[in-house]
């Protein structure tokens, strides 16, 4: 197969992210040997999988003489706190649209959104791309040049990083002389599993990749990534690939709904962190993390199989859900 034609990108991230193993984890569950990919560590304002995504996005962004990036997502959003922390560390302004209204406690991503420097608009009722557009507009008419990144940085772009990370996970996992069945992880606006999917095509991983929705039902998620994936291949100059068939989802974790805690969560959250000392987040590792804990429970993945989580981040979200944690 072709090599992709990589597009520029500013290093932001603090890479290769490790890999090790979860040791106490896997002997807790009595199921497959667990490792971890820590994404968590990628050093952006806490970290996470978008610090990935931003590398090529900013990189466009001043490709193109823009001096302020505009972008959305709820109200505890990742995504939105490490654009704020790319757009502070290379100088650029930054303004995110947030779903809703503003709470009356600041806590979590929303304190170090502030803290970044970002000015925030709650939209409230409102289309939150639809507000989008307005900010640019006026940010246009006050001199500003915007440049509009989709909400988690999913597209071509975005997704590219993760093609990217797996040509490093499949190098790391050489170097460990280690043989993952199954990759597992959190999925929702389908940036990073595109990334994933296609990489693995590209870099001959011969696992199977397995995204837990943690808020659209798995068709939705599906057709999305599959779109992207060839979207993102066409882009690399790979022309058209057969992608669809290695996408996968599951969506029996969606529980009471996008960023509402339950028990799945919870127990997956306190379970890693007083085994493993590792901290997931309550909207999206939580989520996924739960839902791998029980499908080894019932048998999905067995002993003498190997699975890795790819750990997105998330944790800086933590304070805002202690009420629901503990």
């Amino acid at each position: 197969m072709m090599k992709p034609k990589y597009p520029e990108r500013v290093q932001i991230a603090h890479l290769p992210t490790p890999v090790h193993r979860l040791e106490r984890l896997s002997k807790h569950l009595g199921g497959p040997d667990l490792y971890i990919k820590r994404d968590d560590e990628t050093g952006l304002a806490t970290g996470g999988n978008k610090t990935r995504k931003l590398e090529f996005l900013v990189a466009e962004a001043l490709s193109q003489g823009c001096d302020h990036l505009v972008t959305t997502g709820a109200p505890q959003s990742n995504h939105c706190r490490q654009t704020a922390a790319a757009a502070a560390s290379n100088g650029l302004g930054c303004t995110l649209v947030l779903r809703g209204e503003e709470p009356e406690i600041i806590t979590g991503n929303i304190l170090l959104d502030k803290l970044l420097g970002a000015h925030l608009y709650w939209a409230g009722e409102r289309p939150c791309n639809e507000v989008m557009a307005q900010v640019s507009s006026e940010l246009q008419s006050m001199g500003r040049k915007p440049y509009q990144i989709p909400l988690g940085g999913s597209n071509v772009l975005g997704a590219t990083s993760y093609v990217l990370a797996m040509e490093e996970l499949t190098e790391q996992l050489q170097e460990q002389r280690l043989n993952v069945d199954f990759i597992v992880f959190a999925s929702s606006s389908g940036g990073t599993q595109a990334g994933i999917v296609l990489g693995a095509e590209i870099y001959d991983f011969k696992g199977q990749i397995l995204g837990i929705s943690v808020d659209h039902p798995a068709e939705v998620v599906q057709t999305q990534v599959a779109a992207l994936a060839t979207a993102t291949a066409a882009h690399l100059g790979l022309g058209q690939l057969a992608i669809a068939h290695r996408v996968d989802v599951n969506d029996d974790y969606l529980g009471g709904g996008y960023a509402i805690v339950g028990e799945t969560e919870r127990e997956a959250i306190q379970m890693v962190g007083q085994l493993e000392g590792i901290l997931l987040d309550p909207v999206y590792t939580g989520r996924a993390m739960g839902g791998l804990i029980d499908l080894i429970r019932w048998g999905a993945f067995t002993r003498g199989q190997s699975v890795l989580f790819w750990h997105t981040g998330g944790t800086a979200a933590l304070p805002a859900f202690a009420d629901k944690l503990i």
